[in-house]
């Protein structure tokens, strides 16, 4: 009976090896990527070129001025090209000195926001405004519409700049695209990459708990055997 039961246990830990293993490999890989490089690198902070902006406040138009009726539940000060404007409700630009209401950030003035946000002296290569993006897309679940401006840079370098108030929304490159790469294959979420409680996943860790624990089970009956 021993026999038997050493058997089948030994079948199924074979099994189970080379069903997950090829997971396992790459949970290790991504692992050690995951673990030999520098998050704030990844997140590109070191391309981030940050800026202070001074401006005595008797030169801003103040609010009551540009809409008597409107209701300010939000109100934040932006830069655009160095000049303020009020982002108002998150809905509506206003230009902080003249009042009037700026439409949707322009190309031209996309490119030249990324340009300003970029560390170094790089030729802007294309710009792409941006209304949707896919589960894989290196934009995904960001605000839309955006534009995508492009550099002629070693690391192909992408900045993201909100459409709606010209803000800075993120920045990749070719090591970030990577570490995402590897990270889908770290959580399993083939469909959208950032799904850390997919059925996959849970399937394949448990899958793998059995495997160990099988390993277990065949050290100790036959050390027993052994033994006996």
């Amino acid at each position: 009976m021993r026999k038997n039961n050493t058997y089948y246990i030994r079948r199924i830990h074979r099994f189970l090896g080379v069903f997950i293993g090829i997971q396992f490999l790459f949970w290790t890989l991504s692992g050690l990527y995951f673990s030999w490089t520098d998050i704030d690198e990844i997140h590109g902070d070191q391309f981030h070129e940050t800026h202070e902006m001074k401006i005595p406040n008797h030169q801003l138009i103040p609010l009551s001025k540009i809409d008597s009726n409107l209701v300010l539940e939000q109100v934040e000060l932006r830069f655009i090209n160095h000049k303020p404007y009020y982002w108002v409700n998150e809905a509506t630009l206003y230009d902080a000195f003249s009042g009037q209401v700026h439409g949707e950030i322009t190309e031209e003035e996309a490119k030249a926001i990324a340009a300003s946000q970029v560390k170094g002296d790089f030729k802007v290569i294309s710009a792409e405004y941006l209304t949707e993006t896919g589960p894989h897309h290196e934009y995904r679940e960001r605000p839309l519409p955006a534009w995508a401006i492009r550099f002629d840079h070693p690391e192909a370098l992408t900045v993201y700049i909100d459409a709606k108030n010209g803000a800075f929304e993120r920045v990749r490159h070719r090591d970030w695209r990577w570490f995402d790469f590897l990270w889908m294959f770290h959580t399993m979420d083939y469909a959208g990459r950032d799904n850390f409680n997919n059925t996959l996943l849970r399937a394949f860790s448990l899958f793998g708990l059995i495997t160990i624990l099988s390993g277990f089970t065949l050290f100790f009956m036959t050390q027993k055997n052994r033994v006996n």
